[in-house]
């Protein structure tokens, strides 16, 4: 089974004046905006960390109700939250790591078993996959 999702950014300008948007192809984003002051400067807004960041709690709970209940049980509530860490060094730019927090109510599960399948999930989450996974392009030149 493949399933494509995708979603678009437009960027205008330079890096510090410039400014961009992103949308999704399910229209949950649409156009929202993004700059260097937003993701760098404290600026209210979106940035690539905090999507990434949404996209793996979210990512991450699921994959933790799927082995929850491959093992028995039904989680009535996972709260998951994912901070993205971006650092500077003589290379540039990169996220150095994140950190996932999580908490579950978990009827009937006692902490080893969530801590064996909370290790699971985040083994086998796809999007905790996606940090080794390999990067396609296809690049062209517009105007």
């Amino acid at each position: 089974m493949s399933i494509t999702k995708n979603g678009n950014a437009v960027w205008q300008g330079g890096l510090k004046d410039g400014k961009g948007t992103v949308s999704t192809q399910s229209g949950v984003l649409d156009e929202a905006s993004y700059s260097f002051a937003k993701r760098f400067e404290g600026e209210g807004g979106s940035n690539p960390e905090e999507l990434i960041g949404a996209a793996h709690a979210s990512c991450y709970s699921m994959a933790l109700s799927m082995i929850l209940g491959e093992a028995g049980y039904t989680p009535e509530r996972i709260a998951t939250q994912a901070d993205v860490s971006l650092v500077e060094d003589e290379s540039g730019f990169s996220i150095s790591k994140i950190h996932l927090q999580t908490r579950a109510s978990v009827p009937g599960a006692d902490q080893a078993a969530f801590e064996d399948a909370a290790n699971k999930a985040k083994a086998g989450c796809p999007v905790s996959k996606l940090f080794n996974a390999e990067i396609s392009l296809d690049a062209k030149l517009e105007g």
